[in-house]
């Protein structure tokens, strides 16, 4: 679920389109084998409609399925909606699913609320794949009945549910039934393999819950979700979605015992989580069970995970490195450390940096442009806030910046051009 405020910022940043309107707004208003969906708990069947236990489970199944990211407002009433969702077609507004019935979902009965989750239609229209049930699709019907009877019981808000500010054709709901046809799937491609029960709760989970493949997956030219490259990354506007296949977290340095640390407290030596992936944590990934957070990580890297590569020894241009090098002493060095180490509660590492060693740099970029707020993470630990050098540093000092990170620490080729500097920071007013 896409919130514009994040947007703005590198998703995943230092841890880790198109016809249709309906894309880039994750949320307005099948994932996994029928195997995986057995697998995501048989005993959950067996909880009573409408008991304490359904509640409970409904309770952690919404923030499993990250509801409140588009459906919560920093100073509004939970699930309250009000939430801007920014797209190159204009902009979507979370909607009211709190029991209010003029407002919200209050006359919606189960049958209507799993029909939203699994073809995207409401009693009374069709919703962009902004909510997005082409995920929720492969949601179990136990599961939709939980998250349903959990939001029944919270307060009604009286809020109304703002329409998506669009502009011609894709104000044109209606065409929403036609572009189910081809690209509303029962399931989503794995990017790892497995067979074991861990890897199909975790198939469960990152597809159908955590909807993963909404911000991780290319989309082709009608706005569906390639299926053919799943989770190998995408590009949402200011902000660009890395590759989480095995192979793409193998290449910077995850390991399943790191990866399982960032979902639960956000930050591990790779990184941490700031821009859209501040939120997945903050509001979701942190309250899984240990259980489900080793399924995830499972799922992600496959029953066989591929070893963590190391950080290759990279030859530059060592005028252009002592350039950087000077610079990085200058403006960041006080809080990342001279030796690239970081420091507690200050600023995360450089040495090994996820995004330092991604082999594309756009992220690494527009963190240095745009900065990155303070954040607080689940327990004792924070960071304080990175000020952007949009405003102190010109392009050819940013591409010396970042020739000198990826060089020393990310093992990437020094080749970043003060054009690409350039291109990224025209853009930065517009998101």
């Amino acid at each position: 679920m896409i919130q514009s405020k994040y947007l703005r910022r590198a998703l995943a940043g230092l841890a880790l389109p198109v016809l249709a309107a309906t894309l880039l707004a994750a949320c307005d208003g099948g994932s996994s084998s029928s195997a995986a969906a057995s697998a995501q708990g048989a005993g959950q069947s067996q909880v009573k409609p409408g008991s304490a236990d359904q509640i409970a489970l409904g309770r952690y199944l919404t923030k499993a399925a990250d509801c409140a990211a588009c459906h919560t407002t920093a100073t509004g009433a939970p699930f309250a909606g009000g939430v801007e969702l920014a797209s190159p077609f204009g902009k979507f507004y979370g909607s009211n699913i709190t029991p209010d019935k003029q407002h919200g979902i209050g006359k919606w009965s189960a049958d209507q609320f799993y029909k939203a989750l699994h073809d995207g239609v409401t009693p009374d229209k069709h919703l962009y794949p902004a909510m997005p049930y082409t995920s929720y699709r492969s949601m179990t019907r136990a599961d939709s009945d939980a998250i349903y009877a959990y939001l029944m019981q919270q307060k009604p808000v009286a809020v109304p549910t703002r329409a998506p500010d669009l502009s011609f054709p894709y104000n044109m709901r209606f065409g929403m039934m036609f572009w189910n046809v081809p690209f509303l799937k029962d399931q989503l491609a794995d990017a790892s393999s497995g067979k074991s029960a861990m890897w199909l709760r975790g198939q469960y989970l990152s597809n159908a819950l955590g909807h993963c493949a909404e911000c991780h997956t290319p989309r082709g030219a009608f706005g569906q979700l390639d299926l053919s490259k799943s989770l190998t990354g995408a590009a949402l506007g200011r902000v660009a979605a890395p590759n989480i296949t095995p192979g793409g977290l193998a290449a910077v340095g995850w390991t399943a015992a790191d990866l399982q640390t960032f979902f639960a407290t956000g930050i591990a030596p790779q990184g941490s989580a700031y821009g859209e992936m501040f939120p997945v944590v903050h509001l979701s990934t942190q309250y899984l069970s240990k259980d489900d957070l080793t399924a995830v990580t499972t799922y992600l890297m496959g029953d066989q995970p591929l070893p963590p590569q190391p950080v290759k020894t990279i030859n530059a241009d060592a005028m252009e490195l002592d350039a950087g090098k000077r610079l990085y002493t200058a403006v960041c060095a006080g809080c990342h450390g001279f030796q690239g180490d970081g420091k507690p509660h200050v600023a995360v590492a450089m040495k090994g940096n996820s995004t330092v060693r991604n082999a594309d740099p756009h992220n690494l970029i527009v963190a240095m442009l745009d900065g990155i707020e303070a954040q607080k993470f689940p327990g004792t630990e924070s960071l304080q806030d990175m000020p952007g050098f949009a405003g102190q540093l010109n392009d050819k000092e940013l591409a010396q910046l970042s020739n000198f990170l990826r060089a020393t620490w990310g093992g990437q080729p020094a080749s970043i051009t003060a054009d690409q500097i350039k291109a990224l920071r025209l853009t930065t007013a517009a998101h």
